[in-house]
């Protein structure tokens, strides 16, 4: 006797035979092979680099590009506006590449295009990648002095796939300072990286929520970037009458719906300034450009300032530097009036305030994935650390008086200007504070002593209370955990 039993089905022409278990079961297991030879759907990535004078760097750019574990599917160099010899040495990559590893063999293609002189700058120059990859599912965009390292390109592609609601996600980006000339090299890129550091922990603290997709390394869904031509009425996802390009695209993509975020894993080594002067001009740029955006009514006039959510974090930042500002210039102002009556006496709990910052300082310089021993010694003298502050007070106040004295300057070309060694605006903040001290030493010892005195006395316990306030939220801040995240 068989297990195979003949049964009837009124729905079937004619009986039909149940099968043993046994060849079931090698059924099920044909199944799920054929199942499993099913080809995945794999995202399609097209990597755009805008590159613009890149020659020392744009070779490192792309064998970074080709060792990643996940390759871009295709690869545009666009080189624009460039003197030196870009073109040749981004040429000796063009054409199609091959790496096997873990995840198999992968193939990309790189191709340069030399578009010449471009007025549209680093924005033309995206624009124009943009329309070589808006079929695919995914633009990477990379600046041609980015290095990522060797996951970046695979985490940010499982990240951005798996949620439909992300529209960009920006890696986490720090500064490599294993090759740096010079002792004022050195402690600009420190102040760089602490900066760099404090900004990405916050984003990641606050639900990875990212107002700036930086352009250094960033990926964005081309169908989030589609949604924003609709929604802005743009011909392109990225503007020209914008400072800040990728904050503005990034404010358009929240607009359209869709999430703005910083990767928890991908991480990026961006081009530092190693001068004051080209430090000042990128520094200026970026103030400026999230001044017009924040201000209501200005070029381009994007709706929903000044409360837009990628902006309310804008505004907070640039509520602290005054407030940092005020703290210093009154500390200053009041120690040289006192001393100037010889009615300074030193407490000792002014301490408190310089050891809670050289504590926030250390865990800022704790949280860097690479941090090195210049990072602790840039926190823990202090010095530098506020020598580096003072440095950028100087900019945020040129980038405030420029946008309200209404100039037209195209910031892009000063910044080009000062990273070749040119122009003296740099000096502007350091002058004009020298120029206000010694204004304010001049009335000063005009007035007589009693009024000196009055003064003093009302000036230091006004100081006193916003400064209790301020290092109540620096131990805050210091206080925080970091919940694993490293910037």
């Amino acid at each position: 006797m068989t297990d195979d039993t003949t049964v009837s089905r009124p729905d079937l022409e004619g009986p039909y035979v149940r099968l043993p278990d046994a060849t079931l079961s090698s059924y099920a297991d044909q199944y799920l092979d054929e199942v499993a030879a099913i080809p995945e759907h794999r995202a399609t990535v097209g990597c755009v680099i805008p590159a613009y004078n890149e020659a020392e760097t744009i070779a490192g750019v792309l064998d970074s590009l080709l060792m990643q574990t996940r390759l871009p599917d295709v690869i545009h160099v666009i080189i624009n506006n460039t003197s030196d010899d870009s073109v040749e040495v981004a040429s000796h990559y063009a054409g199609p590449h091959e790496r096997r590893g873990p995840n198999g063999v992968q193939n990309t293609v790189i191709y340069v295009h030399d578009i010449g002189k471009n007025p549209d700058k680093k924005v033309g120059a995206l624009n124009y990648g943009y329309s070589l990859v808006e079929h695919m599912d995914f633009v990477l965009g990379v600046d041609g002095d980015t290095t990522p390292e060797p996951d970046a390109v695979e985490a940010l592609v499982d990240e951005i796939s798996s949620d439909d609601r992300i529209g960009g996600i920006s890696a986490i980006y720090s500064i490599d300072d294993s090759a740096l000339d010079g002792p004022m090299a050195k402690f600009l890129i420190a102040g760089q990286r602490a900066q760099f550091s404090a900004f990405n922990m916050q984003n990641l603290l606050k639900g990875r929520n990212m107002a700036v997709l930086g352009g250094q390394f960033s990926i964005f869904s081309t169908r989030a970037l589609r949604d924003v031509l609709r929604d802005s009425h743009q011909r392109t996802p990225w503007v020209k009458d914008s400072e800040v390009e990728d904050s503005l695209l990034s404010l358009q993509i929240k607009s359209a719906g869709y999430l703005t975020k910083i990767s928890a894993t991908a991480r990026a080594h961006v081009g530092g300034m190693t001068t004051l002067r080209s430090l000042d001009a990128q520094q200026v740029k970026w103030n400026f450009g999230a001044i017009d955006l924040m201000w209501p009514g200005q070029r381009g006039d994007t709706r929903g300032q000044p409360f837009h959510p990628n902006l309310r974090l804008r505004w907070f930042e640039h509520m602290s530097m005054v407030i940092n500002m005020v703290t210093r210039l009154m500390f200053l102002m009041l120690l040289l009036g006192s001393l100037s009556i010889d009615a300074f006496v030193f407490q000792l709990w002014w301490a408190i305030p310089p050891v809670i910052a050289i504590l926030l300082n250390f865990r800022v310089a704790r949280s860097m994935a690479f941090v090195n021993r210049r990072d602790y010694l840039f926190a823990l003298t202090l010095v530098p650390a506020e020598i580096y502050m003072w440095t950028r007070m100087g900019h945020f106040v040129r980038a405030w008086l420029k946008f309200f004295s209404h100039q037209q300057t195209d910031n892009w070309a000063a910044q080009a200007k000062a990273e070749r060694g040119k122009g003296s605006s740099w000096l502007y903040p350091y002058l004009t504070l020298l120029v206000f001290l010694a204004a304010s030493a001049a009335i000063w010892l005009q007035l007589p002593v009693d009024i000196r005195s009055d003064v003093l006395a009302v000036g230091w316990p006004i100081l006193g209370i916003v400064t209790v306030l301020q290092t109540a939220w620096m131990f805050i801040k210091a206080s925080k955990r970091y919940r694993g995240f490293k910037a």
